[in-house]
């Protein structure tokens, strides 16, 4: 009980500590820049019948697409203790070459590409 009682202790006395320094040390000097609202690379101000690259939103699912990788990919240490490790390894290595694969399609196709 003691134990528990001192880590509840220094965990909430560690992140008050954390959100007042937070709150006092950065400098607040806001511009135009840091005040306007930002999405997906365009005016949000303007008109919503402006045409749009969609290669901005190909690029952002391709990101997404590799984080969620990450993701999968994560447990993979602990498998090595399962029953049949190699079992764990062999479907790794198919979701990396999976991705690999279409990776480097997306990459032919030129779907990378920011500019025409």
């Amino acid at each position: 009980m003691n134990l528990t009682m001192t880590v509840i202790t220094i965990t909430i006395g560690l992140s008050v500590i954390l959100a007042t320094v937070s709150f006092w040390l950065p400098q607040m000097t806001p511009d135009h820049e840091k005040l306007s609202p930002y999405e997906c690379g365009f005016d949000p101000l303007g008109s919503a019948r402006l045409p749009f690259s969609l290669r901005f939103f190909l690029v952002a699912i391709l990101f997404l697409l590799f984080d969620l990788e990450i993701a999968l990919l994560l447990p993979l240490p602990w498998g090595d203790q399962l029953m049949s490790p190699t079992l764990t390894l062999i479907w790794a290595v198919i979701v990396l070459a999976l991705l690999t694969l279409g990776l480097i399609y997306e990459w032919t196709q030129g779907g990378l590409e920011w500019a025409e």
